[in-house]
C-alpha cells in the first residue's frame, strides 16, 4: 500500500530574507521555493529580476509585504556585462541578434566619455520584454507575438555607472539607479552612442537600498538547512526600514496609534518614517505634514510567531 504523504502546513510568520536569486529561474519560482522552506502563509518580493538575472531578491513573509511598495522605490545596484557588437530582440543574450558589426578600437577617454551622457537625470523608454502593460497586457506576452506598442519615455536617475573592466567585445559596469531603471535598455542605449551596439551578457542584482550591508543567501543553501538554520537568516520587518527616519512614541501615543486615533507630533515634516513604540516595536511607517499630523502609511505590530508551528 502507498504510503500517504504527510502534508507540511504553512504558518503564519513575518520577517525578510535576502535570497541571492540564482540565474535560469524567474522571481516568482524563487519566490516560491523560499516560500515552502519556511512554510510562510504569506509571501511577496520586492522587485523581480528576469530568469537571466542573480542578486539579491528581499522576500518578504506576513506583514513585511506591506514593505512591498517602499523596497520597489528604493534604489538599487548592479553589476553588468555589456556585449559590444550587435543588437539583441530581448535587449540581452537570450534573444536574436541583429545589426552585427566589427567593434572600433576604443580609449577609456572615449568610453568615459560616452557614460558620462548617461549619468544623472536620464530618459528610457521602456522595452518590449518588460512586465508593463498595455490596455491589461504584458509588454513581454505582446512582443512574444510579434507585436510592438509604442511607449512613453520616463526619467530615471543614474546615480552611479562606473568602467569596472572592459575587452574588445565586452564592458563590466556598475550602476547604481533609481526605480524604474531598465539596465538592458541603458545597455543598449549605451551601445547605441558607442557607435557598435550592445546587449546585456550578464546582471547581477549587488544590493536593493537598506541591505547594502547584509549578506544574501544562496538558494541551494537555505535548502540544506536546519530550521533553527533557516531561522537564523530571517531578518525583522524593521531591517527593511533602516533607512528611514525614527519616530518613538510614548506608551499613550502608542495607544492612540494602535486605535487608529488622529495624532499630531511637534515634530518636522517627514515624507516618511518609520514609527516605535516604548518597547522598540515597529508600530507603522507614516509621514508628517506640515501641520504635524501622523499620516500612517502601513501599519505594523502582529507578534511574529515565527516559532509557531499552527497552520
Amino acid at each position: 500500500m502507498q504510503e500517504q504523504q504527510v502534508r507540511v502546513p504553512y504558518r503564519p510568520l513575518n520577517g525578510i530574507v535576502l535570497l541571492d536569486k540564482p540565474t535560469g529561474i524567474s522571481s516568482n519560482q524563487a519566490l516560491q521555493n523560499v516560500r515552502r522552506l519556511y512554510r510562510a502563509k504569506k509571501a511577496g518580493h520586492t522587485g523581480a529580476l528576469d530568469p537571466l538575472a542573480s542578486g539579491m531578491l528581499p522576500i518578504c513573509f506576513g506583514e513585511s509585504t506591506r514593505l512591498a511598495g517602499l523596497l520597489l522605490n528604493a534604489d538599487k545596484a548592479y553589476t553588468t556585462t555589456a556585449i559590444l557588437g550587435a543588437r539583441s530582440s530581448t535587449g540581452d543574450c537570450e534573444g536574436e541578434l541583429s545589426d552585427e558589426r566589427p567593434v572600433a578600437p576604443m580609449t577609456a577617454d572615449q568610453i568615459e566619455s560616452v557614460l558620462t551622457r548617461f549619468r544623472g537625470q536620464i530618459s528610457q523608454v521602456p522595452p518590449m520584454y518588460s512586465a508593463l502593460k498595455h490596455q491589461g497586457q504584458p509588454l513581454y506576452k505582446l512582443a512574444r507575438q510579434g507585436k510592438a506598442v509604442e511607449r512613453k519615455a520616463r526619467e530615471v536617475q543614474i546615480h552611479e555607472l562606473q568602467l569596472l573592466e572592459r575587452d574588445q567585445r565586452s564592458m563590466r559596469l556598475r550602476v547604481r539607479c533609481s526605480k524604474g531603471t531598465y539596465i538592458r535598455t541603458l545597455v543598449e542605449d549605451i551601445g547605441g552612442a558607442l557607435g557598435c551596439g550592445a546587449y546585456v551578457g550578464a546582471l547581477h542584482r549587488d544590493w536593493v537600498e537598506g541591505f547594502a550591508d547584509l549578506p544574501m543567501h544562496d538558494l541551494g543553501a537555505l535548502q540544506s538547512m536546519s530550521e533553527g538554520e533557516l531561522q537564523q537568516c530571517l531578518l525583522p520587518t524593521e531591517a527593511g526600514l533602516r533607512n528611514l527616519p525614527q519616530i518613538h512614541l510614548n506608551a499613550k501615543q502608542a495607544e492612540r496609534l494602535r486605535h487608529g486615533q488622529a495624532m499630531f507630533l511637534d515634530q518636522t515634516p517627514l515624507p516618511s518614517a518609520a514609527v516605535f513604540d516604548p518597547k522598540r516595536q515597529l508600530l507603522a511607517v507614516a509621514a508628517i505634514d506640515a501641520q504635524g499630523r501622523l499620516n500612517v502609511t502601513a501599519r505594523f505590530g502582529t507578534k511574529n510567531p515565527a516559532s509557531d508551528e499552527s497552520a
